[in-house]
């Protein structure tokens, strides 16, 4: 392996592999191809998921970068019954008084055509939940570390995490009730971590149904110049 000191720290030289134009626009369309068949899943299956399946996918977005590689994110990873029924009850709570006083019409309005509601059986449904916390600063010795882009760190690598559980084969809704602060209490986090995201993960059920939904073409979505 080669090494450079550059600023007075050792770097490692990239082992980039140059691969062939056509195999670069093969890579991109197949990948796309893939990820354009991902949907928001409500129900899962609750069949088990071989645990290192679940490392792997949690690898692939701790390899997501951050500022000043301070890597500024923690994830739980539950499996434990009780635990998830802790969660889903305290979530429902709050998404009870969301639907009924937080949220505007308009917003309500616009979540008919997806058929939500404040019910979610699903975190109790699936076989593993994945609750990712952000660290507001990082902690050693007793010493606070600065963290920086903290929610653009945390932000880029729940994108890893969803692309990962995609290409494993498994689903996902990404959940976010608000306010979460019950995910810290339930899971015992420090107070410098605080709930960013919270994603059931497993198979669909047999018969799932998913909102006829269409996304933005390329044109609605990208400006050259």
């Amino acid at each position: 392996m080669e090494k450079k000191q550059i600023g007075g720290f050792e770097h490692i030289r990239f082992p980039y592999q140059e691969i062939p134009e056509q195999e670069v626009i093969s890579r991109s369309e197949d990948f796309y191809h893939s990820m354009s068949k991902r949907r928001t899943i409500r129900e899962f299956d609750s069949r088990p998921i071989p645990i290192t399946v679940l490392e792997n996918i949690i690898r692939t977005a701790g390899t997501a970068p951050s500022g000043a590689h301070k890597q500024p994110w923690t994830f739980c990873l539950i499996s434990d019954s009780q635990i998830k029924r802790k969660i889903r009850l305290a979530a429902e709570e709050e998404e009870r008084i969301s639907y009924s006083s937080r949220m505007s019409e308009t917003w309500k309005n616009d979540l008919k055509p997806l058929g939500t509601n404040w019910e979610k059986p699903f975190l109790e449904e699936a076989p593993y939940l994945i609750v990712v916390f952000k660290q507001s600063y990082g902690m050693e010795n007793d010493e606070k570390i600065q963290h920086y882009y903290v929610n653009e760190s945390v932000g880029i690598a729940c994108g890893f995490l969803i692309a990962a559980i995609h290409q494993a084969g498994l689903v996902t809704v990404t959940h976010t009730p608000s306010p979460m602060n019950f995910l810290s209490e339930i899971l015992g986090r420090p107070k410098h971590e605080k709930p960013y995201l919270l994603l059931p993960v497993g198979y669909p059920k047999e018969e799932t149904y998913v909102p006829n939904i269409k996304r933005k073409d390329l044109e609605d979505i990208l400006i050259r110049f």
